[in-house]
């Protein structure tokens, strides 16, 4: 991989992981139009995953430093059960990305089919936002954050929008739009350094500071940043319908061309 092909592919990851347009779904185009492999750089992959989450941690600095306080107070206060919502939120996509890892990956092999199905799929649920209207707004409750991450957990499938399939999910049941992005972005977080965990300490990853590398991870940081930032104003203006617009688009040319 060039330093020009990773810095395309670490602001492909660092846009889409929060516009809901599907991070997996663009990469797998991106892999195809630029002729790279990430299957056979684990290291990269986890670079500008890592990359998302830091920007992830920056945007919401204030709010991360609340919750670790309240929960070091060793108490049931509401930032402590915030915590463990997050927790709770993280058990599906965790129980399914250890028991099918291998089918799951075998997804990400360029198959642009599923790719454009799930692009359409994102369309729809998108577009639901804008249909069903639900006056009053509740607070998030454990079962909704087993809902949400049920919802995350389909997302693993390429096409499918993580961010997409969670705010969307989190509307319909009638949540709050700040409340609902909010969750949606911090619950990215467990999942993936969890599974970067994972792979560092089976040796799957090694340990190497490539040019390239520290370019994609520069990238995704900074893209990720001003798309996190950006999102979250589009979700309290509730203008999701113009990305179920180009999610319809896109998975339309990705059928074409599979």
């Amino acid at each position: 991989m060039t330093i020009f092909q990773a810095i395309v592919v670490g602001i492909v990851q660092g846009l889409t992981e929060f516009l809901p347009v599907s991070s997996s779904g663009h990469i797998e185009l991106s892999k195809a139009i630029l002729g790279v492999h990430l299957e056979d750089n684990l290291e990269f992959s986890i670079a500008v995953h890592v990359a998302t989450v830091l920007s992830t941690l920056l945007v919401f600095r204030k709010e991360i430093v609340e919750l670790i306080a309240g929960l070091f107070r060793f108490e049931n206060n509401q930032q402590t059960q915030y915590v463990f919502k997050l927790l709770v939120s993280a058990i599906p996509v965790g129980v399914v990305g250890v028991l099918f890892k291998d089918e799951i990956e075998s997804l990400f092999e360029g198959n642009l089919i599923v790719v454009g199905v799930m692009l359409l799929v994102t369309s729809a649920l998108l577009a639901l936002t804008r249909l069903i209207k639900r006056p009053i707004a509740k607070p998030i409750t454990y079962i909704d954050s087993i809902i949400i991450g049920i919802s995350q957990t389909f997302a693993i499938l390429p096409g499918l929008s993580r961010s997409g399939a969670t705010i969307s999910t989190g509307l319909l049941l009638g949540k709050d739009r700040d409340e609902t992005a909010r969750f949606s972005f911090l619950m990215v977080i467990i999942p993936v350094l969890g599974a970067a965990f994972i792979d560092i300490v089976k040796g799957d990853a090694v340990n190497v500071l490539t040019a390239p590398l520290i370019a994609g991870f520069i990238a995704a940081f900074v893209s990720g940043f001003l798309a996190c930032s950006f999102m979250l104003r589009i979700v309290r203006k509730g203008n999701l319908y113009w990305f179920a617009i180009y999610c319809a688009l896109v998975g339309v040319i990705a059928l074409i061309f599979a």
